[in-house]
């Protein structure tokens, strides 16, 4: 593989094209200043206008979500697994049935893999524009989003109706439904009564990883942090590894399906043969199956990174604990 064609695999941070028209709150205050971006796959825009940096999809998708200090993203849920790590600033998660049942705060480096069933949201309660970045299960991202009825009523007060279609119209543009097409009815008291409202301690404890532990126990070897036997022992069609300084070996291996590799912190390396590249913080990087190459921290300083790869578990609902 050509340096050339190995660049096309990379998504550089600084490349990132927003969207900030995706989801059906972008007009709602307090929502309305978010951006969205899609990486890999389809993902769960509801917008013909987000722009899809790597069309196909090792099973999973990645994406993140860019907001200023204030900006919430509004109540849903999703069928399947939604993992977040936080790459820059403060984040506050919140989940049930009003966003009130519970709630942590992440700081840089910390992921979530926030239970199906429930109802979740998210803002930035730090001082600076944050990131995070997120791995959705399956290669249609599940579907796509459930919203809270109220968020639906709002968007509506502010122009957005989402269609049955799952696309969005804007109503103060002079966009209307076409023929034919319904809008998205909101979930019955039936389906909401079906959906979990779990305590911290039957969420934080399983589903969160945190970042400093994570930096600890990598010292000798990666760590799994999400999958079989693993810090979440959670099953989502993906298994997530964290890598630091020391974790690999300087030998060449080999993966026989899709690698995902997102750096945290420092400046990573990647070479096979035909080439090398440097991956930065914030980078996603798709390593095709079968090449073999090296990784390794490419300057001194404090070095991690989440790799991602696909499973042979069903990307399916991952409700346990959280009942």
């Amino acid at each position: 593989m050509t340096p050339q064609d190995f660049e096309r695999r990379i998504v550089r941070y600084g490349e990132l094209v927003p969207c900030r028209t995706a989801f059906i709150d972008a007009h709602t205050p307090g929502s309305d200043t978010k951006e969205n971006f899609t990486i890999i796959g389809g993902g769960v825009s509801e917008s013909p206008d987000q722009h899809v940096h790597i069309k196909d999809t090792p099973g999973f998708n990645i994406g993140a979500a860019g907001q200023p200090p204030g900006c919430r993203n509004s109540l849903h849920t999703h069928h399947t697994a939604e993992v977040f790590f936080v790459l820059k600033g403060r984040w506050r998660f919140f989940w049930g049935r009003h966003g009130d049942a519970g709630e942590t705060v992440l700081e840089e480096g910390d992921l979530f893999d926030i239970p199906t069933h429930m109802f979740r949201g998210f803002e930035n309660v730090g001082n600076d524009y944050g990131m995070i970045m997120a791995v959705l299960g399956g290669d249609d991202a599940g579907g796509g989003v459930l919203w809270a009825p109220e968020v639906i009523a709002e968007a509506a007060a502010h122009g957005l109706v989402l269609a049955e279609s799952g696309l969005l119209y804007d109503t103060k543009r002079g966009e209307r439904l076409p023929e034919g097409i319904a809008p998205m009815q909101p979930m019955d008291a039936s389906a909401l009564a079906q959906l979990g409202n779990p305590s911290v301690e039957s969420v934080v404890p399983h589903y969160v990883a945190r970042y400093q532990e994570l930096l600890k126990r990598s010292a000798d070897a990666p760590v799994r942090v999400l999958g079989e036997d693993a810090v979440i022992e959670d099953r989502p069609g993906f298994e997530i590894d964290f890598i630091s300084r020391n974790s690999l070996k300087a030998d060449a291996y080999v993966v026989d399906g899709h690698e995902i590799l997102m750096p945290f912190r420092g400046h990573w390396r990647i070479e096979w043969d035909g080439g090398s590249a440097v991956l930065n913080p914030g980078d996603t990087c798709a390593v095709p199956p079968g090449l073999s190459r090296k990784l390794y921290p490419s300057m001194s300083g404090e070095s991690a990174l989440y790799r991602v790869r696909g499973t042979d578990d069903p990307a399916g609902p991952t409700y346990t604990r959280a009942a």
